[in-house]
């Protein structure tokens, strides 16, 4: 698994495909806080992220696919996928290693953007005037919420030799998993009756439960139990075309 784990982390910072997604990643979200403005912070009355933490979730949508398109679709492509399984590795060390390998990815990108929390934190009036506790908690729901897109990117990356076709299904199997059901939820047949029960199956309710600063078990669960089964799912394909 450790060497699953670093060639996929050289991988990345040895393409210029890598810096060109982190920076897209910084960029865009600066824009959102600084620059734009429904979203930017200096037209608000006091020192918050919520524009931030409420935007990140949609820039992480195209992100982490874009990161993780590669992953196994090229080793489809090249045939380097049945020389990795010919080594003593199964395929749960494959998977491991190319999911942590993104984790920390996603995590080096988002430490990056602690460097808004302090600009935000030194701009306060008087400064430090922010709800750091709901920030830590935003920025939990956040890693969890990548770590989730991540382990989806990496089914739809299995599934295809096609990078392409990997980040299109990566984008809208996120997308069904993040807004589909508070979608469902909202239609009239089941307001009142099973809308409540039918959003806490989407990403959206858990994150925003989080973003509330409390880190409760159930959501926790929640994400890890979606990060299991992708998981699950993209080593059985792998078990699947390799037998």
């Amino acid at each position: 698994m450790r060497y699953i784990f670093l060639r996929e982390i050289f991988s990345y910072f040895g393409s210029i495909n890598g810096y060109v997604i982190g920076v897209f990643f910084l960029l865009s979200l600066g824009l959102i806080l600084w620059v734009f403005p429904d979203f930017s912070i200096l037209y608000y009355p006091y020192a918050t992220l919520d524009s931030f933490f409420y935007a990140a979730p949609i820039v992480f949508l195209f992100m982490v696919p874009a990161m993780t398109m590669r992953s196994f679709s090229e080793e489809w492509r090249l045939g380097t996928m049945e020389l990795l399984l010919t080594k003593p590795l199964s395929e749960w060390s494959l998977v491991f290693g190319k999911m942590l390998a993104h984790f920390v990815l996603v995590w080096i990108v988002l430490l990056c953007t602690v460097v808004y929390y302090w600009t935000v934190y030194a701009l306060g009036s008087p400064p430090g005037n922010i709800d750091s506790g709901g920030v830590v908690g935003s920025y939990i729901g956040l890693a969890l919420l990548g770590m989730v897109f991540v382990s989806i990117g990496l089914f739809s990356s299995v599934l295809t030799s096609n990078q392409v076709v990997a980040f299109l299904l990566a984008v809208f199997l996120s997308a069904i998993v993040y807004w589909g059901f508070g979608l469902i939820a909202d239609l009239p047949v089941f307001h009142g009756v099973w809308d409540d029960w039918i959003m806490k199956l989407g990403i959206a309710w858990h994150y925003a439960s989080i973003r509330r600063g409390v880190i409760d078990i159930e959501d926790v669960s929640y994400f890890l139990s979606l990060i299991a089964i992708f998981t699950i799912a993209t080593a059985y394909v792998i078990r699947s075309k390799h037998s």
